[in-house]
């Protein structure tokens, strides 16, 4: 494809003045002020003719082999344009991709040396999926300036998007790290805890209750039983995936904030020794795994992770709740992260919760609702802005009531802000775990 410049059309318009002037000065010789637009079209031909054609060049993206959903990463594009007298530099333009967000709306400049360049692009996945460019657009100017001479390129390039694992790697380190040091992680394998360790001697300051009076007599020396936390305790992340929990929070939808968060805390409780399971619903079931474990497992656990699906039905909790529990043989520590606006959904949440909790131990996340508290918390300028921030409040105190309940009937529940989910969720199953409820 060929087409004029900007530059092209404007000393094209600019000489219509001229021309008007001339038929206004001399009416004789009016058909002289046509002189600059024939010069200016005759120009753009010769423009058009000179150079490489369109058809002289080639283009192609590279995408890395995959990203993590929220994570800034860098693509190329190499251009070649075939021409014994080629550009200095063209433009590239990608096709977009719902999934991604492409810098500078996928446009950027590619520096040629004789013919040849590379120009780095870099793009931010909001969502799990494949991104796909399906075309592109290169385009360069002629010698003169007066016309694009431009190109479509079919596009193979595919980059899969996957939850944010290296995060969970890095802030997993971090927090397994800072808590060895601190000593919590010795402290919940030996000393606390129902499951027994080893036989030591008796010593000052150790539970008299934790005397074994046979083998102390065996050995005519006080003996005592050192126990630790269980450590194949069952944890299943009941993940809604639901209409709600698809809305975004921070350009990040929140059961992709969930999943990362899930994969922090996998992280960790695979450390820890413990079994770790997947759960994901909306109106019903759609996934479910078995229990894993070992470090090594997590490898499997982030490609379950991976399938959690984007869904616009509403949430059944009665039904995926008893359908979990239904699975489960033992006690399990139970996470459920999900998300209610009304209090029909919220008032199901509470009923499945109860039923579970009979056995098994809840852990609710929550994020907070950010927007709704700006609305309630922001200074009303206009009688809308004081309708909105009555809603608003009462939308939270419905919120907090259910919170509430939930607190009541024995849940331990985790409202958090939607960059700390992971660290909160974490803490909050050391916590547990350190109490030995599971």
């Amino acid at each position: 494809m060929i087409y004029p410049t900007r530059a092209a059309v404007l000393a094209t318009a600019a000489g219509a003045p001229v021309a008007l002037a001339v038929a206004v000065l001399a009416p004789g010789q009016w058909y002289a002020g046509l002189a600059w637009p024939l010069v200016l079209m005759a120009l753009t031909v010769v423009d058009a003719l000179l150079g490489a054609g369109p058809k002289a060049a080639t283009a192609e993206l590279r995408l890395p082999r995959s990203a993590s959903i929220g994570v800034r990463v860098e693509g190329s594009v190499l251009v070649a344009i075939e021409d014994p007298c080629p550009p200095r530099a063209a433009e590239v333009a990608l096709a977009p991709d719902p999934l991604a967000e492409l810098e500078n709306e996928g446009r950027l400049w590619v520096l040629l040396s004789g013919g040849r360049g590379i120009g780095l692009t870099s793009l931010v996945a909001r969502r799990r999926g494949t991104v796909a460019i399906p075309r592109l657009w290169v385009r360069w100017r002629g010698r003169l300036g007066l016309v694009w001479k431009q190109r479509t390129l079919a596009c193979e390039a595919r980059m899969p998007v996957h939850p944010d694992l290296e995060t969970a790697r890095t802030r997993g380190a971090q927090i397994f790290e800072r808590h060895a040091l601190q000593g919590l992680m010795t402290q919940m394998h030996r000393g606390e805890g129902t499951e027994f360790e080893s036989l030591v001697e008796f010593r000052s300051g150790m539970d008299r209750r934790s005397i074994d009076w046979k083998q102390s007599a065996r050995h005519t020396k006080l003996h005592a039983k050192e126990k630790r936390v269980e450590r194949n305790g069952q944890i299943v992340f009941a993940i809604d995936a639901g209409r709600q929990m698809c809305d975004p929070v921070a350009g990040l939808p929140r059961v992709d904030r969930a999943v990362s968060a899930v994969l922090l805390s996998a992280w960790v409780a695979l450390k820890l020794g413990d079994r770790v399971a997947l759960h994901a619903f909306d109106s019903r079931p759609r996934l479910s795994s078995g229990f894993v474990a070992g470090p090594g497992a997590f490898g499997e656990v982030q490609r379950m992770a991976a399938q959690v699906d984007y869904s616009g039905e509403e949430t059944n909790y009665t039904f995926a709740l008893t359908t979990l529990a239904a699975k489960l043989q033992r006690r399990s520590m139970i996470v459920l992260l999900t998300e209610f606006t009304d209090l029909t959904s919220a008032e199901f949440l509470v009923r499945a919760a109860g039923r579970l909790l009979r056995t098994h131990l809840l852990l609710v996340v929550v994020l907070r609702d950010e927007e709704l508290e700006g609305i309630a918390g922001r200074a009303p300028e206009s009688a809308e802005d004081v309708t909105r921030a009555v809603t608003a409040a009462a939308l939270l105190k419905e919120r907090l009531l259910v919170l509430t309940r939930l607190r009541h009937i024995g849940a331990h529940v985790v409202e958090s802000e939607h960059d700390r989910v992971g660290d909160r969720l974490v803490a909050a199953y050391l916590d547990l775990k350190r109490r030995d409820l599971l």
